[in-house]
């Protein structure tokens, strides 16, 4: 509720994408800075003026309001069970295979044993400087901080390795390892999350056992649904239904593998891979071609948006605790 108005999911939305609009715009025209950097820096700077609002206008309410509808949002929720989903399958969808398959092996050790190693040194250095500033959080939350910050974003890295001048088995490599480490680094989230929310001890065998069954099987399920997709497109020529299979791959792909307990960002990750190279090459026209690519462009483009939009307006959620700060 906002100024005595009760807002609507639709209503949070259109605030969401109207607030995206403006600030792109202002970073776009005037600042010139990164999407990404602009909008979470200028989210972050209008959190800092939500809270010193009520401040400046003693009596007035709106303050609290914004910084209430702000904490109302369900970032996890919005981010996993949402966005996530279309930003791997559109970050998938333009990665040249034949040039991945030439870098599969870095992109296998990093984006596994890599994401291990990072979430394990990150979560044991968060765990000694918690304990140092006097917090004491519990080994294994730290691990869960250390499986949240450790994979790279798939959408920032090929923004970037878009403006770069790099050969292309090199963007291939660095674009593949980027989308393939996110979804392993969900799925290692997934599992020390559960493990920090029973209390049980932390068992390496299970969660190894885990680890298999959820990548594995999204990779499996990514397969499956984006041949069943290849096929259906490669049978008619009607770019607007063919949009409309991509949509249908991305979330009701994500829906299955949520029910059948396998890892939706890895399977929207090879969904994307198959339908990015064998559908573009040998199932559409290039009318559909276009339309498709540029869709999921513009999908990526909006859902990022928001997306680092979200992640400034957060700041104002964070616990004003000193010594969270010193962190």
């Amino acid at each position: 509720m906002i100024g005595g108005i009760t807002l609507t999911p639709f209503d949070a939305a259109a605030i969401l994408i109207v607030l995206a609009a403006v600030l792109g715009y202002i970073n776009y025209r005037f600042l010139k800075l990164p999407p990404s950097v602009g909008l979470t820096m200028m989210g972050a700077v209008a959190s800092l003026i939500v809270v010193g609002l009520d401040r400046v206008l003693p009596g007035s309410t709106v303050g609290h309001d914004i910084v209430g509808f702000i904490a109302g949002i369900d970032f996890h929720t919005t981010l996993m069970d949402g966005m996530l989903s279309f930003l791997l399958f559109a970050g998938a969808l333009h990665v040249d295979w034949t040039e991945m398959r030439r870098g599969r092996w870095p992109i296998l050790v990093l984006s596994t044993i890599g994401v291990v190693i990072s979430t394990a040194l990150v979560g044991g250095g968060f765990y000694l400087l918690s304990a140092a500033v006097g917090i004491g959080t519990p080994f294994i939350w730290c691990l869960v901080f250390g499986a949240l910050i450790s994979p790279t974003d798939p959408v920032s890295v090929m923004g970037i390795l878009k403006r770069a001048k790099v050969t292309p088995t090199l963007e291939a490599t660095v674009a593949g390892e980027s989308l393939f480490n996110d979804g392993v680094g969900v799925v290692v989230f997934a599992i020390l999350l559960a493990s920090a929310l029973s209390g049980e001890a932390f068992s390496l065998a299970h969660a190894a056992h885990m680890f298999i069954v959820e990548a594995g099987g999204g990779v499996l399920l990514g397969l499956a649904i984006g041949w069943v997709a290849f096929r259906a497109m490669r049978s008619i020529d009607e770019y607007k239904t063919e949009v409309l299979i991509t949509l249908a791959v991305v979330m009701g792909g994500y829906v299955l593998a949520g029910w059948i307990h396998v890892s939706g960002p890895v399977a929207m990750a090879v969904a994307g891979l198959v339908i990015g190279n064998a559908g573009v090459a040998y199932a559409m026209s290039d009318t559909t071609r276009d339309y498709v690519l540029k869709f999921w462009a513009l999908i990526d483009d909006i859902l990022n948006a928001v997306l680092f939009l979200l992640i400034g307006l957060e700041v104002v959620t964070i616990p004003s605790d000193s010594r969270l700060l010193l962190l």
